[in-house]
C-alpha cells in the first residue's frame, strides 16, 4: 500500500497542470489513451524492478532541473556528410535551420502538422508500438511521451534513401524540458539511415517508433553528449517483418543522467536486430543506463546486444538486457554481451542480463564482465616508448571497438571514433 500511494503521489504531482496537445480525432484519442496508461501504471520509483539501479526522480520531477550550456569548440558531428538535416531547438522544430523536407525515396513531415490531419498513415502507428511495448514490463515514461509530445518527425521510406536523415538537437535554455516523438515507416525493400546528435535540452525525452516491412532496412546512429549537466530518457520501439534489418548504435559522452530503453519485437521470419552502445563516463555525477528487451516471435531470428562502458572517477553504468524467445520461434540466434572497463576503484557497473526461452532449438547466450585495464598490455606498450596516457587511451579504444564495429557505415564509425579519441585526450 505504501508503494502504491508513493507512485500515485509522484504521478499526480507530475501530471498536475498538463494539457494534452490538441489535434485530429485519432491523435487526441492516442494521447488520451497514453495518459490513461500513465495514470494506471504510475510513474516509476526506485522500488520498481527495472528502476532499482537508476533513480528516476529527476526525470519525473514537475520542475526541470537546470543544466548549464556547454561548448567544447568541436565542429558539429557529421557536418561533412551529405544528409537531410532536421533541427530541433529545445524540442521545437527550426525550419529555417533545417533542410527541405523532401528527398529521393523518402517522405518527411513534422509531427505537429501530421497530428492535425484527419487522414495520414501515421495514425495507425502513433502510440501503437509504444502501447504494445508496455508488456510484459511497464514503461510509463514512454507512455507519458506519447501523451504530451507535440513535436517530432514522421518519416516514410519508400525506396533506398541514399542520404541519411539527421536529427540535430540543440540546447539553448538552461531550464528547457523537451519531449519529442518520431514515427518511422520503412516500406518493403526500402532502406533508411537515421542520425541523432546533440543534447537537445536540459531535460530531454524522445520516443522513436519504427515499423520495418518485409526486407526493409533501418540503420540508426545516435551520439549523446556535450552538455555535462543534461538529463535524458529515450525509448525506441521497433517491430520487424520477415527478412528485415534493424541496427541501432548509441555513443554517450557526458550527462548527469541518461536512460536509453530499446524494445524490439521480431515478428517475421529471418529478421535481424542488432542494438549496441558505447559510453565513456567521468565523475561521480555521471549515471548511464541501457535497458533492452528483445522478443523473438518468428523463425530463424537473429539478435545481438553489444554494450561497452568505460567509467572513472565514481561514474556509474547500468545494463539491463533481456532476450525472450517465444514458443515456436525455432532456430533463434540470440547474443548478448555487456562489459565495463573501470579505470578506478570508485566507479560501478551494475548488470542484469536475462534469457527467457520457450523454444527448444535455439542458440542463445549472454555474458557480462567488469575489469580494469590489462596491466600486461599496458606494460607492453610502455616498454616500447608509448606514453602512459596514450597507452591507456589506446587500450580503452580497443575495448570499445567491438561496439563500434556494429556500425555498418565505416565513415560514420570512423568519425565517432575520432570524437572518442578527442574526449579521452581532453580528459588525460
Amino acid at each position: 500500500m505504501a508503494l502504491a500511494q508513493l507512485k500515485q503521489d509522484v504521478t499526480l504531482a507530475r501530471l498536475a497542470g498538463i494539457n494534452l496537445p490538441a489535434g485530429a480525432t485519432w491523435a487526441n484519442a492516442a494521447r488520451s489513451d497514453a495518459l490513461a496508461r500513465v495514470s494506471a501504471m504510475g510513474l516509476p520509483t526506485r522500488r520498481d524492478e527495472y528502476w532499482r539501479y537508476t533513480d528516476p526522480a529527476a526525470l519525473i520531477a514537475a520542475q526541470t532541473p537546470p543544466a548549464a550550456l556547454f561548448d567544447n569548440g568541436e565542429a558539429p558531428l557529421f557536418a561533412d556528410v551529405d544528409r537531410i538535416t532536421l533541427v530541433f531547438v529545445d524540442g521545437v522544430f527550426d525550419a529555417a535551420a533545417s533542410s527541405d523536407l523532401a528527398g529521393e525515396g523518402v517522405e518527411i513531415h513534422r509531427l505537429a502538422d501530421v497530428t492535425q490531419r484527419d487522414i495520414h498513415w501515421a495514425k495507425d502507428l502513433y502510440g501503437t508500438l509504444e502501447s504494445r511495448g508496455q508488456q510484459p514490463v511497464d514503461r510509463p515514461l514512454a507512455a507519458l511521451n506519447t501523451a504530451i509530445a507535440s513535436d517530432g518527425v514522421v518519416i516514410r521510406a519508400t525506396g533506398a534513401v541514399h542520404k541519411p536523415v539527421h536529427l540535430v538537437y540543440l540546447h539553448q535554455s538552461e531550464t528547457s524540458d523537451a519531449t519529442l516523438h518520431h514515427v518511422i515507416r520503412v516500406e518493403a525493400g526500402a532502406s533508411l539511415t537515421l542520425l541523432e546528435t546533440g543534447p537537445g535540452a536540459a531535460r530531454l525525452s524522445t520516443c522513436l517508433e519504427v515499423d520495418i516491412a518485409a526486407a526493409g532496412q533501418f540503420h540508426h546512429i545516435r551520439a549523446q553528449g556535450n552538455d555535462h549537466e543534461r538529463r535524458a530518457v529515450t525509448h525506441c520501439f521497433a517491430q520487424l517483418a520477415a527478412e528485415s534489418v534493424f541496427k541501432s548504435f548509441t555513443l554517450t559522452f557526458n550527462g548527469v543522467l541518461t536512460r536509453n530503453e530499446c524494445v524490439i519485437d521480431i515478428r517475421g521470419d529471418d529478421a535481424v536486430a542488432h542494438v549496441a552502445g558505447a559510453c565513456v563516463g567521468d565523475g561521480d555525477d555521471f549515471h548511464h543506463d541501457d535497458t533492452v528487451f528483445v522478443t523473438h516471435d518468428a523463425l530463424r531470428g537473429e539478435s545481438r546486444q553489444v554494450f561497452k562502458k568505460v567509467l572513472r572517477n565514481g561514474a556509474v553504468g547500468v545494463f539491463q538486457g533481456k532476450i525472450l524467445v517465444k514458443q515456436g520461434a525455432q532456430k533463434t540466434d540470440g547474443y548478448q554481451i555487456s562489459q565495463s572497463l573501470l579505470l578506478d576503484d570508485d566507479s560501478q557497473f551494475l548488470a542484469k542480463p536475462e534469457l527467457e526461452i520457450y523454444a527448444d532449438d535455439v542458440a542463445c547466450s549472454h555474458g557480462s564482465t567488469t575489469g580494469a585495464i590489462d596491466e600486461t598490455a599496458l606494460f607492453y606498450l610502455r616498454s616500447r616508448g608509448v606514453p602512459m596516457e596514450v597507452a591507456r587511451n589506446l587500450l580503452t579504444l580497443s575495448f570499445l571497438a567491438e561496439a563500434l564495429a556494429e556500425i555498418e557505415d565505416q565513415a560514420l564509425a570512423a568519425e565517432l571514433q575520432t570524437r572518442l579519441e578527442g574526449w579521452l585526450a581532453r580528459r588525460a
